[in-house]
């Protein structure tokens, strides 16, 4: 089925795309079948049972909360994320859950939020199922759902749909894309036939299901919500993270550093650009650690990377008297060139932590940004294929394996570091003139491939690699 821009950027809530934005969107789906089906007067009780890495990893990634919030009648792009915590206390002390947010039924935590730690669903690792119950005891209706990375959530039938490679969209009722593409090779062609940039590709199709100028704006929403995750995370004055681990944050000291330097002189450490980048990265990820607002690019997990360039193309490579229309054309080009990117690897391979292991996710994420920022640096779109591949071929193997089952080591520094390297592989590519060895495609392939031979257990379940090796507490 076709993808859209807004599928690869949404605004949620943190810490986890997959294991929080997901949940919550899984059980807000049913409540709206019980709705649907004229169930939600005779609903009497819920239960919510968490399979796989939903399981394993799923206290510290909020998951349990987020499937309460979502059967509340929450949804991750509007929540406050500072009324989330005290609407999961009342719930759970008070033994009641307010159904869709209209009717009380009885909430037990430990019985009706069920999370089996060594049981997995067949479809994804990420699986939810939500039994409704009558007055009597008697199953009204069971759904099982799959949250599969980024905050995508599907049924059975829609993950075999999404699998099934030979679909055209024209199958799903939607008109046809004027330039499709399911590969690099493809999207290649599109640019050479018709003379478009990657961005302008992605333009037309995007133009093809709604209004381009609205679709742009909310594409400019995006950016300002990325805009205020780092202006957040840096006045955050709390100092140490939420979840157990003591971690410390960096962010708002950072920034005093920087902005210190900066009155003394900032030309004398050549290292300054990336200084801010590694601030910008840290910022939105301890943003994310904290539960607040964040845009899943493609993930939560990496999402401080495409921020953190964009940061870094806007503030360190425009020229401050950049008009406001050329700033903004420029910001909507990385994005557009971003999320063509993300569309390769959500279609040919995974963004899930839990699928594939972190090469999904920080992997996929530094290749989105690589590729964007060659583009807005003036790249061919063979020279922007290349830095996606350069990208994504030096995060091959990367594990997931977060302490504690939280979203912050290794994840906040990771962010860092493959924020930097995009922005390498970007200056790479500008020097050479498209040619290179391994394809994007083959890259992708093997991302893939690669997570299908990892362990399990380095796959976003706390029970492999750091999580076993740095103790918890």
């Amino acid at each position: 089925m076709a993808l859209s821009i807004l599928d690869l950027f949404s605004i949620g809530i943190g810490p986890s795309s997959s294991h929080t934005v997901g949940p919550m969107r899984a059980a807000r789906r049913f409540t709206y079948v019980l709705e649907r089906e004229g169930l939600l007067e005779s609903t009497a009780r819920i239960k919510g049972e968490l399979f796989g890495s939903l399981s394993a990893t799923g206290v510290g990634h909020g998951s349990d909360m987020a499937v309460i919030l979502g059967l509340c009648g929450h949804d991750p792009e509007t929540i406050d994320p500072d009324a989330a915590a005290p609407q999961v206390t009342r719930c759970v002390e008070e033994r009641t859950l307010p159904l869709a947010g209209v009717r009380q039924i009885p909430f037990d935590r430990p019985k009706d939020l069920v999370l089996h730690m060594r049981r997995s669903l067949p479809g994804h690792p990420n699986g939810i199922r939500f039994t409704a119950f009558d007055a009597a005891g008697e199953v009204l209706v069971t759904r099982e759902y799959y949250s599969v990375g980024g905050g995508f959530v599907v049924t059975d039938e829609e993950l075999n749909a999404e699998l099934d490679e030979t679909q055209d969209v024209t199958r799903h009722g939607e008109d046809p894309e004027p330039h499709p593409f399911s590969t690099g090779v493809e999207l290649l062609s599109q640019c050479e036939i018709h003379g478009k940039s990657i961005a302008d590709v992605m333009r037309a199709n995007e133009a093809s299901r709604g209004d381009l100028a609205e679709i742009e704006a909310k594409v400019l929403e995006i950016w300002d919500v990325m805009q205020q995750c780092v202006d957040n995370g840096l006045r955050r004055t709390e100092p140490i993270l939420p979840g157990g681990l003591k971690v410390k944050r960096r962010a708002p000291g950072l920034h005093a550093q920087l902005a210190q330097k900066g009155k003394d002189g900032k030309d004398k450490d050549p290292m300054w650009a990336m200084e801010w980048v590694n601030l910008f990265a840290l910022a939105v990820n301890e943003e994310n650690a904290s539960f607040g607002r964040i845009v899943t690019a493609p993930t939560n997990g990496a999402a401080g990377i495409i921020p953190a360039v964009l940061h870094y193309y806007d503030r360190f490579v425009l020229a401050e008297d950049t008009p406001d229309e050329e700033r903004r054309t420029k910001i909507l080009d990385f994005l557009f060139t971003a999320a063509a990117i993300g569309i390769l690897y959500k279609r040919n391979a995974s963004i899930s932590g839990a699928e594939v292991g972190c090469q999904g996710e920080v992997g996929s994420a530094c290749s989105m940004a690589a590729g964007a920022l060659c583009a807005v640096l003036g790249g061919t779109p063979l020279q922007v294929e290349n830095a996606a591949e350069i990208g994504i071929e030096h995060n091959l193997g990367l594990t997931c394996d977060p302490v504690g089952g939280l979203v912050q080591v290794p994840c906040i520094e990771r962010n860092a570091i493959a924020s930097v390297k995009a922005i390498n592989a970007a200056r790479l590519a500008l020097v050479g003139d498209g040619d290179h060895r391994v394809t994007l495609d083959q890259a992708i392939r093997t991302m893939r491939d690669t997570g299908a031979d990892m362990k399990s257990k380095y796959k976003e379940t706390s029970r492999g690699g750091l999580a076993v090796n740095v103790p918890a507490c």
